[in-house]
């Protein structure tokens, strides 16, 4: 099987930590036996370049590149992938793209013109809010193999942190609907009970060094007002690291009720209240146990079965 892959979200020199998730779905797929050629279309660096993503699609619909299908991440990859009508498509929606800002009418527009639609998670697909005769969920997996729980202080020592203070740490980029400010404004309110705790902010960070982070930290934060499967939860659950988020996404499916792991509402003040008990918890989760059957080699045959079944 040959397959097409277009994405605005990966890996580059520029930016590593850009869509390592959409890399490491490639990866694995290739090591089930699937050649898999990538088409970046880096919108973010300029917009051009999705003429230019357009422009190659194209290119490939009309020379002599054989594909069995094209697959596509993102509603705006899914324009390019689908502005050719050889090769089937394939269109995975990760989120935001489907609620939040000008791109869900285009969503659902993209989703009816697919011959395939995968979604990260059951609230992806309910603000569809469409009937799909043909949708699969399956979130994102994770690389197992490389986050891991690890000693803290070891983790510490190598990132130059603090071996007295307890950490939270932020993993990711901080845009708007991030609410980073809900966590800052959280930590400081236990520093002025006197509490020693200190925020941590890991962004562009390349993927390789995020274990540590989730390592030497006492906490993970995520105060998003929405998301699609965050791949930091799952990360941080196969660290055994506690856990402080919003309800979004798949996140209480995923965390469910491990001990040291908490939902808060989208305040400060219950932020702060699930960050103390998550550090009087005081150790690392069973999150790894709970979370194994979310690794990137399992996700990668769920989408393989997807193909096959475009195919049929």
């Amino acid at each position: 099987m040959r397959v097409l892959l277009v994405t605005n979200m990966y890996p580059s020199p520029r930016r590593p930590h850009f869509g390592t998730f959409v890399h490491d779905e490639v990866e694995a797929l290739r090591g089930l036996g699937v050649e898999m050629d990538v088409l970046f279309a880096d919108g973010q660096r300029h917009t051009l370049n999705y003429v230019a993503g357009m422009a190659a699609v194209l290119g490939r619909s009309l020379g002599r590149q054989r594909y069995d299908l094209v697959h596509a991440h993102y509603v705006l990859s899914g324009v390019l992938a689908r502005c050719q009508l050889r090769w089937p498509l394939v269109l995975t929606l990760h989120g935001s793209e489907v609620a939040v800002g000008w791109t869900p009418p285009l969503s659902r527009a993209l989703a009816r013109l697919a011959d395939w639609v995968i979604v990260t998670s059951p609230r992806v697909l309910d603000d569809l809010h469409m009937n799909l005769p043909h949708v699969a969920v399956i979130p994102c997996g994770i690389d197992l193999d490389l986050f891991t729980p690890g000693e803290q202080a070891a983790a510490r020592a190598a990132l130059g942190l603090p071996a007295e203070r307890q950490l939270v740490v932020f993993v990711g980029e901080p845009r708007p609907e991030k609410q980073v400010h809900l966590l800052e404004g959280a930590v400081a309110r236990l520093q002025s009970a006197g509490q020693p705790v200190d925020l941590l902010i890991a962004s562009g960070q390349p993927h390789e060094r995020v274990p540590l982070f989730m390592q030497a930290a006492d906490v993970l934060g995520l105060t998003s007002s929405y998301e699609g499967s965050p791949m930091v939860i799952k990360e941080a659950m196969a660290c055994n690291l506690p856990i402080v988020a919003t309800d979004v996404g798949d996140v209480a499916g995923v965390i469910r009720d491990t001990a040291g792991c908490y939902l808060a509402a989208p305040t400060v003040e219950s932020v702060a209240d699930k960050l103390a008990s998550a550090l009087a918890f005081g150790g690392r989760t069973d999150g790894r146990s709970r979370i194994r059957h979310l690794s990137g080699a399992a996700a990668a045959q769920q989408v393989l079965a997807v193909y096959h079944e475009v195919l049929r």
